[in-house]
């Protein structure tokens, strides 16, 4: 048997190669993980965390208009945009310290630096190589702007984050959640946002009828969604920005934003040198272990194309350890996976969309229901809740659950527990609602429409 540096090597200390790591040292293993940039990867750094600490800021300006209906006074509110990048910058320095402590306790060696792969065994990190018994990919993705006049004056969503003042006029490119965060997320701070997507409609792999019940939303608080558009030049002025739009108009800005998609990080690691299969966007092809063609070689996470969410590169971390070092043999389930965008209102799913459960079932029975949340009703905010159920006649199985509106991310993951658990709309119908919530409507909704 070969005498191995190590029993598993991580390239990536993201969410799913710090748990890996981890979980694989509580196994036995002697394990060292490779990081060129910094500790927990895209969510901690870069993505969920502070975006959702920029959610809650923006928030605060809704919170203060609609205290004045409860009695409240709201002079002397001021935002300072310096002094929330500042506290968000404490915040994830303190989270990766604690990820670096987290290694360190568990036992894993930690190199700092960029890893790149010289075999199916061997490593090389700032010029010094080790072997390894199994490698396992998880590095990760990175936003991709796509080549055009002008691509070079845009920004995108890392970007964000280390913006020195707040722009005036945005303009943010894309449908997706996280164009739909960022525009919401400047928009509530008063920036003059206006949304461009190049199809008929934003969020298009949500259920249709939320997808379009949130775009009305966010038209209400003020967002500008221009649809079947595109930026076809930038041209930098002076002191600001020129969009010219496929439509013949053009967009006057100070920041522009794309968010059209992502790439995984996967060039420049070496994987020439192995049997890895690479498909066109960067992303690793796999099996249900995790397993390339390069049997030492793993990867799981976003690297691997599938559903690009922390907890699920956490949920494949624990599958292949328990697999690799605890002789388990567990298969990832990729079933009912809820998710949230935190956008203004929340939207949060978990199941089927209703063209999915057509698509997957004979005959479906769908349930919705639409009120202004109580908490509005001494404003003038029209925010709207909306609330959806999709059930599968035969078995009574509630089969899609979604909801746009307040604290929805919160909500739904509860009634994924739910419908994780098989539970059926009998069951929902039976269970007794907390009074006075928004969320007592997904056990009082009776007739299906």
């Amino acid at each position: 048997m070969p005498d191995y540096d190590y029993d598993l090597f991580v390239i990536g200390a993201g969410s799913g190669g710090v748990r890996a790591s981890r979980m694989a040292a509580f196994y036995g293993a002697k394990v060292a993980v490779a990081e060129e940039r910094f500790l927990g990867g895209t969510c901690v750094n870069i993505g969920c965390v502070p975006k959702k600490l920029f959610v809650y800021a923006s928030h605060f300006v809704e919170d203060f208009e609609n205290s004045e209906g409860f009695g409240w006074s709201r002079e002397q509110a001021k935002f300072s945009w310096p002094t929330l990048i500042e506290n968000k910058n404490k915040e994830i320095s303190r989270l990766n310290d604690v990820y670096g402590n987290l290694l360190d306790s568990s036992g894993v060696k930690l190199f700092d630096g960029r890893a790149t792969i010289l075999d199916a065994h061997t490593i090389s990190i700032n010029g010094t190589s080790v072997t390894a018994k199994k490698i396992l990919i998880a590095v990760g993705g990175k936003p991709f702007v796509p080549d055009f006049p002008g691509s070079e004056y845009t920004s995108v969503s890392d970007d964000v984050f280390y913006l020195e003042q707040l722009p005036k006029r945005a303009v943010v490119v894309g449908g997706g959640y996280i164009a739909v965060e960022f525009a919401g997320i400047f928009n509530a701070l008063g920036v003059e946002t206006r949304l461009v997507y190049r199809g008929d409609k934003i969020l298009r792999h949500f259920d249709d009828e939320v997808a379009d019940f949130a775009t009305e939303q966010y038209a209400g608080k003020g967002l500008d969604i221009l649809h079947n558009t595109t930026v076809d030049k930038i041209e930098k002025m002076a002191d600001s920005f020129l969009c010219h739009l496929s439509n013949g108009e053009t967009l006057a800005c100070d920041y522009v934003l794309y968010a059209t998609g992502r790439r995984a990080l996967t060039e420049n690691l070496g994987l020439e040198n192995t049997n890895v299969k690479i498909r066109y966007d960067g992303t690793l092809v796999v099996n249900d272990q995790f397993q390339t063609d390069e049997s030492s070689i793993f990867a799981l996470g976003d690297v691997t194309g599938g559903p690009e969410l922390t907890p699920v590169a956490l949920a494949e971390a624990m599958v292949f350890t328990a697999n690799q070092f605890n002789a388990q043999e567990k298969v990832m389930d990729y079933e009912n996976i809820a998710t949230a965008v935190f956008s203004q209102p929340n939207i949060a799913v978990v199941g089927l969309t209703e063209k999915e459960a057509k698509e997957r079932y004979s005959d479906i029975l769908v349930y919705t229901s639409s009120f202004r949340h109580l908490k509005y009703t001494l404003t003038n905010n029209q925010e709207k809740t909306f609330m959806k159920l999709l059930v599968d006649k035969a078995s009574d199985k509630v089969i899609g659950a979604h909801m746009v509106g307040a604290d929805a991310g919160e909500i739904i993951q509860g009634i994924a527990i739910a419908i994780k658990a098989g539970a059926t709309k009998e069951i929902f119908d039976a269970t007794i609602g907390i009074h006075p919530t928004a969320a007592e409507e997904f056990v009082t909704m009776r007739e299906p429409v």
